[in-house]
């Protein structure tokens, strides 16, 4: 029987379904080094975004045939050397899309409004109504950064709200965005445009530090921010500057540089921060899909027959 390690929080039923027909493992939290001793008892590896798989780890996965990440971004997996091994890496962009725009547009509302702010003010027995009041989403402009999948989600229910979007994505084109009756632009057009902007992209080495000093302050002054795709797509330290400043009014965060965000950072400080531990797809109703999606692409491996969202499908050629 096949052996399959789990090393990130996923639902009951999906770890059922996995048991159903593979010894399964779930070891949350596994140190760097630990993992490294352990991997290669396995046939299978499911992950999320907080284990890296790097290629010193791949090359101690002497009988790894599938990686499977639940959720979108693979910038924690060394793809070229999982290919390099013969094993396939695949993702599960679709299963948490609705989920991950939900989440979004849930922070920006909380943002607008400063819901946390005032709820923890009224449990600790303080009632300051005015303090508190935000700001209306109906007719601002948001600037949604990254326009797949999830970015259009977001860009939908948004103008459901009211908002005007505009939205930056050098891959998807000014048609498109017609059709989907937003307006496109250069990130730094868009960018001064926006009275809230929301991030969406993918981390590579282009997006990295998109959101830096330089493009807080091209920004208009009381701008707020929202991340709830990858940490290390803002400059936090330009960011923490932003919001003591009040270039920034207020940030709400799902994602972070390093997680779990450490105590030291300077975000736990600032009143006008909304922080969530990275929840953003956690939601019970995607794991069974997330599950199927890995326990037919690793049937698929032993047979040689084509993927379902590999990465890397030359592995099979």
């Amino acid at each position: 029987m096949d052996s399959v390690l789990v090393t990130e929080e996923i639902a009951d039923a999906g770890v059922g379904l996995l048991r159903d027909r593979f010894k399964v493992d779930v070891e949350l939290g596994l140190p760097a080094d630990e993992l490294a001793g352990r991997i290669g008892g396995y046939d299978g590896l499911i992950v999320r975004s907080a284990t890296r798989v790097t290629a010193d780890l791949i090359d101690r996965a002497e009988r790894l045939r599938v990686i499977g990440r639940a959720g979108t971004g693979v910038d924690n997996v060394d793809v070229a050397a999982a290919t390099r091994r013969g094993i396939i890496v695949a993702n599960a962009p679709g299963s948490n899309m609705v989920a991950a725009a939900e989440h979004a547009i849930g922070l920006l509302l909380a943002l607008a409004r400063n819901i946390p702010q005032a709820h923890a003010a009224l449990v600790q027995g303080r009632w300051e109504r005015s303090r508190y009041a935000g700001v209306e989403l109906a007719d601002k402009t948001l600037a949604v950064i990254g326009f797949g999948r999830i970015g259009q989600l977001v860009a939908a229910r948004a103008r459901a709200l009211g908002m005007r979007v505009v939205v930056y994505d050098p891959f998807v084109s000014a048609e498109r965005c017609r059709e989907l009756q937003v307006t496109s632009g250069s990130l730094e057009n868009v960018l001064l445009q926006a009275d809230f902007v929301t991030l969406h992209a993918p981390l590579t080495d282009d997006t990295r530090n998109l959101i830096n000093a330089d493009r807080l302050h091209l920004m208009k002054r009381g701008v707020r921010i929202v991340n709830a795709a990858r940490g290390d797509l803002v400059d936090i330290d330009a960011l923490v500057d932003a919001l003591e400043s009040g270039q920034v009014a207020g940030a709400a965060l799902d994602v972070f540089a390093e997680e779990p965000l450490p105590q030291d950072s300077p975000l736990w400080g600032l009143e006008n921060v909304i922080v969530t531990p990275h929840d953003i797809a956690l939601v019970p109703a995607e794991e069974p899909r997330i599950v199927d999606l890995f326990i037919d692409n690793l049937r698929r491996r032993r047979a040689g027959e084509p993927l379902r969202n590999a990465l890397d499908p030359e592995v099979l050629y």
